[in-house]
């Protein structure tokens, strides 16, 4: 399989641009090939008509067929293929197109990317990346609007995270590419239509090849402080923060400090950052897409109990989806959480 670079004829946008969530998507994915000719990317549509979200919409034009790959309509041929190829030195990026079509892969990756690096004793990697458009929010069905994050989360061996705005999807697109380990990559499809700046850096002609830093580990690593606060610490991720943040203001107006932390990562966890905050402010709520029933969250709460409970004035609560299938489009906005139902945990839990 060739990897050249040869077909690239424009360069891309450099600088702080202000871009949609998935065009920031679009632009690492670009960097990642630009850096790396061992980088591919393989999906259903994604090549002539850039994805059913048109992430990588004109990618197959600027580096081709060989390195922008259609497959067939069969998730664990792809996973599978991308293992294969992983382990031939190459980098595949791999696109589903919904979160509920995951399943069908789910063997390849819980069974064999996921272990072949501690099976080998350390000896292969297999750094593979899984795009995954994930949860609700657009109006869509039941299998195209799951959170199936904590399914992988809970299988050693991989890491699991999901970006919270354009800046952080164009710089942890990049990480996960650049890691030696396996990576899904939750990108909420909700947020893919929202606005902010983005700092691409250099264009193209002013990079020196050889020059370019590996992108920062820790942004797959470590939480981030979005909102500081000093009444009750929320802890969140991917499309939910958006969400917290407009719970933080409207409790704000009330006179309630809240400290709004994105994970960043589901796996591995930053338990450090988030037991940092709840030692300072005594309270804790954890809020994500997927049904509160083990949870992410729950991991998230036993953790904070562990670590702060000398330190806590109230449980830790949890707000998230129902355990139910997905429901119908015009009652999901009674099944995701919303800015009241994360209001009325930080209004229970000031109660204590």
């Amino acid at each position: 399989m060739t990897t050249t670079t040869e077909r690239r004829t424009a360069a891309a946008p450099s600088g702080v641009q202000k871009l949609t969530f998935a065009k920031a998507i679009t632009l690492g994915l670009r960097r990642a090939m630009v850096d790396d000719p061992k980088v591919l990317l393989m999906g259903e549509d994604i090549g002539r008509l850039g994805g059913v979200f048109r992430v990588t919409d004109g990618l197959y034009d600027e580096f081709g067929a060989q390195r922008v790959v259609d497959t067939p309509l069969a998730e664990s041929g792809i996973v599978g293929t991308a293992i294969g190829l992983a382990l031939r030195g190459y980098r595949p990026v791999c696109e589903i197109q919904f979160d509920g079509f995951i399943f069908p892969a789910f063997d390849q990756i819980t069974t064999q990317l996921a272990k072949l690096h501690y099976r080998s004793r350390g000896r292969l990697t297999v750094p593979v990346v899984i795009r995954v458009p994930y949860g609700g929010g657009i109006g869509a069905v039941e299998h195209h609007s799951e959170s199936p994050e904590v399914l992988f989360a809970h299988t050693a061996g991989l890491r699991v995270v999901s970006p919270s705005s354009p800046a952080e999807a164009y710089t942890m697109i990049q990480a996960a590419i650049a890691s030696p380990d396996p990576v899904l990559f939750f990108e909420p499809k909700v947020r893919y239509w929202e606005k902010g700046e983005v700092d691409l850096g250099p264009a193209d002609d002013e990079r020196v090849p050889g020059s370019v830093p590996a992108p920062d580990d820790a942004v797959l690593n470590r939480a981030r402080i979005v909102r500081p606060g000093t009444d009750v610490t929320v802890v969140t991720y991917g499309g939910s923060v958006a969400t917290v943040l407009k719970a933080a203001d409207a409790a704000a107006a009330e006179g309630t400090s809240l400290e709004v932390i994105d994970l960043r990562a589901v796996s591995p966890l930053d338990t450090a950052t988030v037991a940092e905050s709840v030692r300072r402010t005594g309270r804790c709520v954890v809020v994500h897409e997927a049904p509160v029933l083990y949870g992410s969250g729950a991991e998230v709460a036993v953790r904070i109990t562990e670590e702060c409970f000398y330190h806590l004035q109230a449980p830790v609560l949890r707000v998230g989806g129902f355990h139910t299938p997905y429901p119908v489009a015009k009652l999901e906005h009674e099944y995701l959480p919303s800015l009241d139902r994360v209001l009325d945990a930080v209004d229970r839990t000031l109660a204590f």
